[in-house]
Order: C-alpha cells, then structure tokens, then sequence
C-alpha cells in the first residue's frame, strides 16, 4: 500500500527534528580578535583628517588677514578740508622776441 501525502509529510518532518541537536541549538562564542576591521580604522581616520583640513581651509580663507580679506582701498580724495586752487599767473608775452619764419 503506497504511504499517503500527510503519512510522507510526517515521516519527513520527523526526519528533520531529529536532526536538530543541542549544538545547533546553542548560541555561537563571541568573535575573538579585533572588533573593527583595518578597513573601517582606516575611513574613520580619512574621515577625521579631512574634517580638520576643511576646518583649517575655512580658517586660512575666511578669517582677516587670510587671501578672501580684501585690501583696504585708499579714499578717492584726501579727507578734510583742502584749500581752494591757486589762481595760474596770467600769461603774458615773453622775454623772448619771436621769430618769424620766411618761406622762399
């Protein structure tokens, strides 16, 4: 007489539990060794000294005296009172006699 389909699915479920043992049930040992990974030591370093090289970036560029500090610009014209232009001395014939010129 052939097993029916609930007779095979006991056999095979009875199968399976015996397989289960004390040792696959136990919890696994902690990892032994290094937590962290040379890979994440590694990023977590990158990570750090490019944190302080933007820092210092910032500083050198934003801070005065640093190359974004514009110079300071001379005003367009002396401050203060100045005094009113000298008149020019008035122009008046030369010393010297002209000289005139013949064309032949």
């Amino acid at each position: 007489m052939t097993p029916t389909v609930e007779e095979r699915l006991q056999e095979a479920l009875a199968a399976r539990a015996a397989r289960v043992t004390y040792g696959g049930l136990r919890r696994d040992a902690p990892p032994q060794g290094r937590s962290w990974g040379m890979r994440r030591v590694r990023i977590a370093a990158f990570a750090a000294l490019g944190a302080v090289a933007a820092a210092a970036a910032v500083c050198l560029l934003v801070l005065p005296g640093g190359p974004l500090d514009p110079a300071p610009v001379p005003p367009a014209r002396t401050p203060g009172v100045s005094e009113p232009p000298s008149p020019t001395p008035p122009v008046g014939p030369s010393s010297k006699s002209p000289r005139v010129i013949v064309s032949p």
